[in-house]
C-alpha cells in the first residue's frame, strides 16, 4: 500500500513540475520586457571620429549632431563620438573612413587639400570677407564643386561646419606688419597654401597634429601658429605664447564626411534622418560658434602676459599686397573657375 501512495505522490510531483516548467512562457507574458533588448539586430551605431576637445565649435557639434539623431531615431541609430584623436589623428582619420573602420569623420579644409588640391581655394589668405561671405560661397557653386571632388575617394560630403576665421600667435613678438614673422617658426595643417603663406612672410613653418600644438609651442620647437579663436582657448595655447593677432586672414571650417558605401547601405529613411540632424546641427552651430568666439575673445583679453592686437586697417591692407601674389600662383591648381567665385581680397 505504501508503495503505491509513493508512486502516486511521484506522479502527482512529476506533473507539477512539468507544469511549471513546460507551460512557464505562458507566465512570462506578465514579467516586465527589458526595452533596451529589443531590436537590437536592427540598431545602427555610427563612429564618429573627430580631433578636437568636445568644448570647440566641432566637438560640441558632433555631441549636438548625436543628440539630434539619438532624438529623431528613437534610438534607432546611435552616433558615438569619439574627439580628442582618441581614436585617430587629422593625418590618419580619412584613411579610416576610406576603410570603414570609422563612418564619419569631420576635417579641417586644410586636411582636405591633401586629398584634393582643389579645397586650396578655403586657404587663400583674405578671401573671405565675413563670416556671411563664407556661407554663401559653400552653399553655392564653389562648395558644390568642392563636394564634387569627392566621389573618387569613396566618401560623400554632406556638411559644411564652421569654426571660424583664424589669428596669429607668437612667442617672440607682435605681429603687425609682415616684416614682424622674419625668421619665426610657425605651426601649420599640412596645406601647402600654409607653407607659400608664410614663406611669404619670411616665415618657416612645421606640420605637426593639431593636439601636439601645445607641446611644440612649449619646447619652443616653434614660435608661432594660426588658429581660431575657440582652439586657442581650448587648448591653453595662450599658456605658450605671449602675443595674438586678431587678423581674421584665414578660414577654419570642416566638411562632414560619411564612408561612402556605408551611407549607400543605409535605410533612406536613416539617410533622410541623418541629413535633417545635419542640417539643424550645421545652423544650430553657425551661432553658437560666434558667440563663443565673442567670449573667448573676452576672457583671453583678461589675461596677464597675453597682448592682444586688432589689425587696423591700414596694417591689414599692407598684409593683403603681400600674400596676393599667391592668388596667382595657385589659379592653375586650384582652377580659374573656382578662383572666380573666390574673387580677391578688398
Amino acid at each position: 500500500m505504501k508503495t503505491w501512495i509513493g508512486i502516486g505522490l511521484f506522479i502527482v510531483l512529476g506533473m507539477f513540475a512539468a507544469f511549471v516548467i513546460g507551460f512557464r512562457p505562458h507566465f512570462a507574458e506578465s514579467l516586465p520586457i527589458d526595452d533596451e533588448q529589443m531590436g537590437l539586430k536592427d540598431r545602427i551605431v555610427i563612429k564618429f571620429s573627430h580631433v578636437v576637445a568636445e568644448n570647440t565649435p566641432k566637438g560640441l557639434a558632433a555631441a549636438h549632431f548625436a543628440r539630434l539623431v539619438k532624438e529623431l531615431s528613437d534610438d534607432r541609430v546611435e552616433i558615438q563620438v569619439f574627439p580628442n584623436g582618441l581614436l585617430y589623428s587629422g593625418d590618419t582619420e580619412f584613411a579610416a573612413l576610406q576603410s570603414g573602420a570609422v563612418q564619419i569623420i569631420a576635417p579641417s579644409f586644410s586636411n582636405m587639400s591633401e586629398i584634393d588640391p582643389t579645397w586650396l581655394v578655403m586657404d587663400l589668405p583674405f578671401a573671405f570677407s565675413d563670416q556671411q561671405a563664407v556661407y554663401a560661397a559653400l552653399h553655392g557653386e564653389l562648395g558644390r564643386r568642392l563636394l564634387g571632388t569627392l566621389n573618387a575617394h569613396k566618401v560623400r560630403g554632406e556638411a559644411f561646419w564652421a569654426n571660424g576665421f583664424k589669428q596669429m600667435t607668437s612667442s617672440v613678438r607682435p605681429l603687425r606688419v609682415p616684416d614682424d614673422f622674419r625668421n619665426q617658426t610657425f605651426r601649420i595643417q599640412p596645406s601647402q597654401m600654409l607653407v607659400s603663406q608664410f614663406q611669404a612672410l619670411g616665415a618657416s613653418t612645421v606640420k605637426i597634429p593639431f593636439n601636439e600644438t601645445y607641446g611644440l609651442l612649449k619646447d619652443n620647437a616653434a614660435d608661432g601658429q594660426e588658429n581660431t579663436i575657440s582652439n586657442i582657448a581650448t587648448k591653453r595655447l595662450y599658456q605658450v605664447q605671449n602675443y595674438m593677432t586678431v587678423s581674421n586672414h584665414g578660414y577654419l571650417g570642416y566638411v562632414v564626411l560619411f564612408n561612402q558605401k556605408f551611407w549607400a547601405d543605409l535605410p533612406p529613411d536613416v539617410q533622410r534622418l541623418l541629413q535633417q540632424a545635419l542640417e539643424e546641427t550645421t545652423v544650430w552651430l553657425q551661432q553658437e560658434s560666434a558667440s563663443m568666439h565673442e567670449k573667448q575673445l573676452r576672457e583671453l583679453e583678461e589675461i596677464d602676459g597675453f597682448t592682444i592686437h586688432k589689425l587696423t586697417a591700414k596694417e591689414r591692407q599692407q598684409w593683403i599686397r603681400k600674400l596676393e601674389p599667391l592668388y596667382d600662383q595657385y589659379e592653375q591648381i586650384i582652377g580659374t573657375g573656382l578662383m572666380s567665385e573666390i574673387g580677391r581680397p578688398k
